[in-house]
């Protein structure tokens, strides 16, 4: 089961349910969160966090209809593979190339030019 770093502040004015899905879902978009991850159980995280069980399962209800989650029965919540992983994989690529090209003293235009170039050739 996959540790969440998430926190749900009882003095913010954004309801806890709403902290907490945009905390999770900006973790399986970012890729820190990848496909087949097993989230904590709706209980256990609810205890965690100190919040209703009610609570934590509206968010995984609401983060599965967004196709970001899939529940498995008594396998649990898990990430789902979907168009948010590739572009999650995708992002981690090109934040290497970037570097790569800027480590080599590559202008960010002619870092540019290479991915077109790619393209066409491809």
């Amino acid at each position: 089961m996959t540790e969440l770093d998430v926190v749900v502040d009882p003095a913010s004015h954004e309801p806890p349910y709403l902290q907490l899905r945009s905390q999770i879902e900006a973790l399986v978009r970012s890729g820190r969160l990848v496909p087949g991850d097993r989230l904590p159980t709706v209980r256990a995280l609810a205890a965690d966090l100190g919040l209703a069980a009610n609570t934590v399962a509206r968010v995984y209800k609401e983060l599965e209809a967004a196709g970001l989650v899939e529940t498995r029965g008594r396998a649990g919540t898990v990430v789902a593979s979907g168009e948010h992983a590739a572009a999650a994989a995708l992002d981690v690529l090109a934040a290497r190339f970037v570097a790569a090209a800027r480590e080599a003293g590559v202008r960010d235009a002619a870092a540019v030019e290479i991915v077109r170039r790619a393209q066409r050739n491809s």
